[in-house]
């Protein structure tokens, strides 16, 4: 008996810290009808700012000398998707700030590729610029005087009033203003108190909403600060100054070091359930102003965005290719294949998911960034086989080892690699594919040039080779012993 009591002393004290020794009164139920769930339900709570002496850091959760804990409290929430969800980039933000400068004319075309996509769609619903230096300020002019409705452009600032002048010199209609919300910034990088924080917050966002900008309030570092000793009750009050303003106040909840858990139970302030729920219900947030921002340090990043879609979010943020800070943004293009597989094409019709690869490639030979090439969507070898076993399914149906129609949706057809691990069935393949030859004149594993070509590819391996073989290997070996094919069909090798 004495152990077990010792047992629940321990796992209640790691329960307040974990809770955060919230402020909140217990208030007589208030009930009131959701329309959406068509229930009634009922709050006894109402969340008031805890502005405590000392910083909660969570060190339990957090030791800094280990690598962080998952813990739980089995406190489940409701899944609760919102009927409208989209997607917004940080690509020339975030994602910039973790490479050289971009130039204005690579920021032009990638928005010009993006509306392109969209096609008016407004799945890519917006993307964000940096103010500060004459290239943003440049770059950003010229994509506002494309007119387009999507992306829309929206600016970035710090919430101090010299960082907004920016935002309304630039004449934009919505701008995102740093607010942090963890103590391990209120406390340790601003040197303020949480008060302070919320009084500091306000004020900023009072001046935005003067000037008839809508702010959206970038929470950064939610999933470290005090979810119903912070978060919650500043929210709230960013609500209150919507409806004395009768504008949107939006709010990104950012991930900053990428700690988010989509794990039904676990505890907050990591739990992406929770941080949702407790924003959308508590602080009663509309999912439309709701967003949420994530980085992939511990490879949570993709699943995290898609949990905030289905707890109460209608805004998934990300970058292309997933680029930003330490280990990037949830990539967008990931993004576009996951609203696809929850939403299908109903409504984005005109959406042209083949200027993913466009991007991609754009991204990669003309602005020099690396694509690591099995890089899911638009990695060279994402569909790529190099087993023949794999190569000979694919010649017989597609579907067996292509994960969809990549052709059609990425204008990547599935390829081979040839290797001395390929076979007839790879060899046959990649010549038909390669050539496009057309169906009467397709070869096969048991034609006999295409043996030919399989002993010169397994005698390049007698020695101590290691690569594959090249396409212009190929294309030599397919003029050489299928000369009448090369003749009629070279026209068609780019």
């Amino acid at each position: 008996m004495a152990v077990l009591s010792l047992l629940y002393v321990k796992y209640a004290t790691l329960l307040k810290q974990i809770n955060l020794n919230t402020t909140l009164w217990r208030c007589p139920m208030s009930l009131n009808y959701n329309k959406k769930t068509n229930l009634f339900e009922e709050e006894f709570y109402h969340y008031e700012l805890q502005d405590v002496k000392e910083p909660q850091l969570y060190r339990d959760m957090f030791p800094y000398d280990e690598v962080p804990r998952i813990i739980f409290n089995q406190r489940i929430v409701p899944m609760n998707v919102a009927e409208h969800i989209w997607i917004t980039d940080t690509t020339f933000r975030d994602g910039q700030q973790s490479l050289p400068p971009f130039k204005v004319e690579h920021i032009v075309k990638l928005f010009d590729l993006m509306h392109k996509l969209d096609g008016g769609t407004g799945l890519i619903r917006q993307t964000e610029f940096f103010l500060y230096t004459k290239r943003d300020r440049e770059a950003l002019e010229k994509c506002l005087s494309r007119g387009y409705d999507y992306p829309q452009v929206t600016g970035w600032i710090r919430a101090v009033e010299s960082d907004f002048k920016l935002v309304k010199e630039m004449g934009l209609k919505e701008t995102g203003i740093l607010t942090s919300v963890s103590d391990y910034h209120i406390f340790l990088k601003l040197k303020w108190t949480r008060k302070q924080a919320l009084e500091n917050y306000l004020k900023i966002v009072r001046a935005a909403l003067d000037n008839g900008i809508i702010p959206r309030c970038h929470f950064e570092d939610i999933t470290r600060a005090d979810i119903y000793g912070f978060v919650i009750p500043f929210a709230r009050e960013l609500m209150k100054l919507s409806k004395e303003y009768n504008m949107p106040v939006k709010i990104r909840a950012c991930d900053t070091m990428g700690y988010g858990i989509s794990i039904a139970g676990s505890a907050l302030p990591r739990n992406t359930h929770g941080i949702m729920y407790g924003l959308n219900k508590h602080a009663e947030v509309p999912s439309e102003w709701l967003e949420w921002h994530g980085h992939n340090d511990f490879y949570r990043g993709l699943t995290n965005a898609s949990h905030a879609w289905l707890y109460g979010g209608s805004v998934a943020n990300g970058a292309w290719l997933g680029i930003g800070e330490r280990t990037g943004n949830t990539p967008i293009e990931a993004l576009i294949m996951e609203y696809l597989s929850f939403r299908g094409r109903q409504g984005v019709e005109k959406m042209d998911t083949t200027v993913i690869t466009e991007i991609a490639d754009y991204m990669h030979h003309e602005m020099n960034i690396e694509i690591a090439t099995n890089r899911p969507f638009v990695g060279k070898n994402f569909n790529l086989t190099k087993a023949g076993i794999h190569a000979d399914g694919i010649s017989k149906s597609e579907e067996i080892y292509n994960i969809f129609d990549t052709d059609k949706i990425l204008n990547r057809p599935p390829m081979v690699s040839i290797t001395d691990k390929s076979g007839t069935a790879g060899i046959a393949y990649w010549i038909n594919n390669y050539f496009k030859v057309a169906l009467a004149d397709k070869v096969s594993k048991d034609t006999a040039s295409v043996l030919l070509i399989k002993t010169a590819v397994d005698k390049a391996y007698e020695g101590e080779r290691t690569i594959g073989i090249s396409d212009q290997e190929m294309i030599d070996l397919t003029q050489l012993h299928l000369p009448d094919l090369y003749s009629k069909y070279s026209k068609n090798v780019e």
